[in-house]
């Protein structure tokens, strides 16, 4: 199920429910993945605090490529020529993976930047410490009014260890 076709909602309210639910279960159930709108290394940050232990990266990628986003992937028609075995097509192919390679590399450049300024030395020591986010009150629109988000950064009682 993905939040595109079923729920609609941001990431980080998914993610951030997602672990408090399993901190309360006392669930081991395995990593915790997100993905979607990952753009910047601050949102790998914002992730790893809310409770994600890996993350999914797919559409940045692909554009970093060249990909058009004719969703065709499956076709072996991709006029890109990234997914595709034709050697026509894939003479299309203008961007060659050394991009995905630069476009990870800023991401995770901008990201340590981050986890430096908050005292972290690696994302597995800022898993679950929402206690580093707050909510900034600065949007002051119709919208946004009477919208409660305390919920993302609530941390349940946990036994240590």
């Amino acid at each position: 199920m993905s939040s595109i076709k079923h729920a609609g909602g941001p990431w980080e309210l998914g993610l951030a429910e997602t672990h408090q639910t399993l901190l309360l279960m006392i669930c081991a159930a395995g990593a915790i993945e997100t993905d979607g709108q990952l753009k910047t290394g601050r949102d790998v940050v914002v992730g790893a605090l809310l409770g994600a232990e890996e993350f999914g990266f797919a559409s940045a990628p692909l554009v970093a490529m060249g990909c058009l986003m004719m969703r065709v992937c499956h076709l072996n028609t991709c006029p890109a020529g990234i997914a595709t075995q034709d050697p026509e097509l894939r003479k299309a192919l203008l961007r060659p993976a050394r991009a995905r390679g630069q476009l990870h590399a800023l991401r995770g450049h901008g990201g340590a930047r981050v986890d430096g300024e908050l005292g972290f030395r690696t994302v597995n020591e800022m898993v679950g410490h929402t206690e580093c986010l707050y909510i900034r009150h600065a949007v002051d629109q119709w919208k946004t009014r009477g919208v409660d988000l305390s919920a993302i950064l609530y941390q349940p009682p946990v036994a240590d260890g």
